[in-house]
């Protein structure tokens, strides 16, 4: 016979454990546990089902508190590397087209006195900013998933966004105190076609690239295109709302006022969103 049979007769199952009356887990029979409902795989798969979504809750604070961002879990590194290449290309070529459209805007803005095509035109200016900060976010291709850059980046949209509100604004209020009268013409509707067209198109492209790069700063520069094009069109909306309707002369002037104040409400959140981030990651290595 086993001399210690007997004892281990009496040891309990581990895996399944009951709280007592004064706090203490005393062992439970199999037995017991399938007659509640409860099998001995049924604990271990609800401890995995409740880790698994306090890990999803969590995800993304974790990977920010290490200095990167979410893409870096989500991409290959040769995929990153591709992403980050095309959003290089995207960018020269969003400063290209919006330079452009920026001067022809500015040639409208002083020949037509239309203050949403000032107001169109700065924001291509403004467009061709951001898409130099991008260049400059990700120049580095070791820096593609740094959290820190990414935020600074933001931040420095942020200021050029609230600088450029105030320019719009100011101008179209100008604009309205003196009342001026836009005038319309062939070239004006060219001008709001195209850049209507190829803003919003570029908007489009640079919003994919941020959400599978998990960039805000690309992000912000495709609702920069986006308010671009929606500019554009809005030049062609009042100068032919005027050619009809001459008493509705204060349109183009509202539509330059309400664009600046949507410019201006995105970069204030750009700033109180980024502004304490910088502080979080800057203690992480900077790319240069």
């Amino acid at each position: 016979m086993d001399p210690f049979g007997t004892e281990l007769s009496h040891v309990p199952d581990p895996s399944i454990v009951q709280p007592s009356c004064n706090g203490q887990t005393l062992p439970t029979h199999p037995d017991q546990a399938a007659h509640r409902g409860q099998g001995p795989h049924t604990s271990h798969m609800d401890q995995e089902q409740q880790m698994r979504i306090s890990e999803s809750a969590q995800f993304s604070d974790v990977v920010e508190n290490r200095g990167l961002l979410e893409s870096s879990t989500r991409l290959k590194p040769h995929e990153a590397q591709d992403y980050r290449k095309k959003a290089l290309w995207v960018s020269w070529i969003s400063i290209g087209v919006t330079l452009v459209l920026a001067v022809a805007a500015f040639t409208v803005s002083v020949m037509r006195y239309s203050a949403s095509s000032f107001g169109f035109a700065f924001d291509a200016v403004l467009d061709v900013l951001s898409s130099a900060i991008v260049l400059w976010r990700y120049s580095n291709a070791a820096a593609v998933h740094s959290a820190h850059k990414e935020y600074i980046a933001c931040v420095i949209l942020g200021v050029i966004f609230l600088f450029s509100a105030l320019c719009i604004v100011g101008k179209a209020i100008h604009d309205l105190a003196i009342r001026v009268l836009p005038e319309v013409d062939s070239f004006l509707f060219s001008v709001s076609i195209l850049s209507g067209i190829l803003c919003s198109l570029l908007a489009g492209v640079k919003f994919m690239l941020g959400r599978i790069l998990t960039s805000r700063a690309l992000i912000t520069d495709g609702f920069n295109s986006l308010v671009g094009g929606i500019m554009g069109f809005s030049i062609l909306i009042s100068a032919e709302v005027f050619k009809h309707h001459a008493t509705v002369w204060y349109l183009d002037g509202s539509i330059g006022i309400l664009i600046g104040l949507i410019i201006m409400a995105y970069g204030v959140k750009l700033l109180v969103d980024m502004v304490p981030r910088v502080r979080q990651t800057r203690h992480y290595e900077m790319f240069d």
